[in-house]
């Protein structure tokens, strides 16, 4: 109890504080400290009560989720029959933010969309059976979305399936489904934005809400500096966010249910979520974008940035969301789907960190899967069904990393995803202690394994690759002391090294992260002279390395890369950059690659994604 008492009290200082800083009126901040001593007694009647007594099965709750480690995220709405077009014009941008993108009435889009909604060709046992020869352990679907409307006859409410055209219960038929084929079955559900309610934040063009795209009453915090507002949310969330939530534990026992923007509500109203949910049930799973602070996660597990390239470092259990192409919901004008070997090993380098992959598709109005995403999961299905077994229940291995890829773990066995074959066909391995035999997954043919020094192996491999996506080796492995150096080998030659600014260690205080996506896996705020990033590096013979940067900035301000007593000098240049800054002769040895700031000229020196090593023959 004293710790809830000093965490409200800290809360109120840090909020009266940045009040006296923010705003010129007594009133402002007073408004900022009732709002603060509002979501404060929320956390406290969690943490004092029905929260901490909920996490005691936190454990057994999650285990299947942890071992899954791949899903399938189901974008799916009436939203999917305009398909990114409306009235004749291509509408870019996330396909299932229509209504909000053009301003759809209300009662239009009921008209246009809802009633005239009859998706003819959906086959719940098709979706599924696609789903699991996909290798995906578990499938989570909009119930209802950002417009409001659910895909399932609500008795709450008239944006329902009710009102469409389509006589049925498709999340009842994909429930059925899924228990059938062994899969884990769950809802999204927008709590916090709801573009059809009245009462919810979120629509600025019928009812001149807040939280939409016009920034009314003073913007994302509408909520702490208009509170006369909050009762209207109070009401969405006691007559419809909270009754349709448990309407969908009551009718459908979902295994798990996904939560998105909860910042379109107060901290305070999330939590009184949440407890709505354990009130009808322990056991299912709740993802962490429903109610966190800064210290706290209230859900079961951390949800990372959307559409992710590259993973920014999470301790505990996480989950990305990557897209198939850059829309969530059927665009039928979005064709930059990625290659299949993308999510191969996206997935791979999520599970050697710890985390899961639920991976989003959009299927089409007329109820069929997107032909382009049947293809991607065809792919991904065809190298995880035999190479499961180095992802399902794996954990991720905080070691040394390797330049051709990355490992997941079981027991004592390792599992090498290796993206880089080796030319000459020997693979090094470094920061293992002891390696007792090696073969394929695939084939489980046996490979040669020589010890060249302490913690350091080599493997002979076949000269071609089995997968040019992913080959899987596994390691039966003898557990030990860690290794003494956690350098990172790289390669001498054949290949580039890549080292990513999200792996570097931080020298200094006050860095942040991009959200992963592509182009944003940065390391940001570098801001102090006394701020650098360092990679722990290895080369086994004398190599000059051609030196890239790739990174983003305003430009200005001037920078050192070294490693050793070698030195580069060179200037920030502005916008997007794949900066060549020259050549680095490295003698045989470990040596730290330190990039520090020589002067920084705008708010940051740079926002730094990768720094890129050629070996030059």
């Amino acid at each position: 109890m004293n710790g809830v008492r000093t965490y409200i009290a800290a809360s109120l200082l840090a909020v009266s504080a940045n009040a006296s800083a923010q705003f010129k009126g007594d009133d402002d901040g007073i408004l900022m400290q009732k709002a603060a001593l509002r979501d404060s007694i929320a956390i406290a009647d969690a943490m004092n009560g029905w929260w901490t007594a909920s996490m005691k099965d936190h454990d057994k709750r999650i285990e299947w989720w942890r071992d899954a480690k791949f899903g399938c995220f189901i974008h799916w709405g009436v939203y999917s029959v305009p398909g990114g077009e409306w009235k004749g014009k291509k509408v870019g941008g996330y396909a299932e933010h229509l209504m909000r993108k053009e301003k759809i009435p209300r009662q239009e889009y009921k008209d246009q969309l809802i009633r005239t909604f009859n998706p003819t060709e959906f086959n719940a046992d098709e979706w599924v059976k696609l789903i699991k020869s996909a290798g995906m352990r578990y499938l989570i679907i909009t119930s209802k979305h950002h417009d409001g409307v659910t895909m399932y006859p609500s008795a709450i409410g008239d944006y329902t399936l009710k009102q469409s055209a389509f006589k049925r219960d498709p999340m009842q038929e994909l429930s059925a489904a899924c228990k059938k084929y062994g899969i884990k079955f769950g809802f999204y559900y927008s709590h916090a934005f709801d573009w059809e309610d009245p009462n919810a934040p979120g629509n600025d063009w019928d009812y001149n809400n807040p939280g939409g795209d016009k920034n009314l009453f003073g913007g994302a915090r509408w909520y702490d500096e208009h509170s006369e507002l909050l009762p209207k949310a109070v009401k969405y969330v006691d007559e419809k966010s909270i009754p349709q939530i448990q309407e969908l534990l009551r009718k459908y026992h979902p295994d798990i249910l996904w939560f998105d923007t909860p910042h379109k509500l107060p901290l305070s109203e999330n939590i009184r979520i949440l407890k709505a949910i354990r009130e009808v049930d322990n056991n299912v799973v709740v993802n962490g974008r429903l109610a966190r602070t800064a210290a706290i996660s209230f859900g079961d597990y951390k949800n990372t940035a959307d559409r992710p390239a590259e993973f920014y470092p999470v301790t505990g259990d996480w989950e990305a969301i990557p897209t198939t192409n850059e829309s969530y919901g059927y665009s039928r004008y979005d064709n930059s789907h990625k290659p299949a070997g993308f999510f191969i090993q996206l997935m791979a380098k999520a599970a050697a960190k710890g985390g899961n992959l639920l991976m989003n598709i959009g299927p089409m109005g007329n109820g069929l899967i997107d032909p382009r995403d049947t293809v991607i999961l065809h792919k991904v299905g065809a190298w995880l069904i035999p190479n499961g077994e180095s992802i399902y229940g794996t954990e991720g291995v905080f070691e040394v990393p390797q330049p051709w890829g990355v490992i997941t773990q079981k027991g004592d066995k390792k599992y090498l995803h290796v993206f880089k074959w080796p030319k000459d066909g020997k693979l090094f391995v470094n920061g293992i202690h002891q390696v007792n035999n090696a073969k394929l997954l695939i084939g489980n043919k046996a490979l040669t394994v020589k010890k060249i020094s302490p913690f350091n192996w080599e493997i002979t491999v076949p000269q071609q690759t089995p997968d040019e996506n992913n080959t899987v080796l596994v390691l039966e492995t003898t557990k030990g002391p860690a290794p003494e150096s956690k350098a990172e080998r790289l390669f001498t030659k054949d290949y580039a090294n890549t080292l990513l600014a999200f792996d570097a260690i931080q020298q200094g205080k006050g860095f942040g992260f991009g959200d992963g996506k592509t182009n944003r896996y940065y390391v940001q705020n570098w801001t102090k002279d006394n701020q650098s990033l360092q990679w722990l590096i290895r080369n086994d013979e004398p190599v000059t390395y051609a030196v890239k940067l790739k990174y983003e900035a305003e430009g200005g301000g001037s920078y050192t890369l070294s490693a050793g007593d070698k030195k580069i000098r060179a200037e920030v240049l502005p916008g997007l950059q794949e900066q060549e800054i020259g050549n680095i002769t490295l003698p045989k040895g470990e040596h730290t690659l330190e990039i520090k700031p020589e002067k920084i000229a705008g708010k940051e020196l740079m926002k730094l994604m990768e720094v890129t090593l050629t070996p030059i023959k």
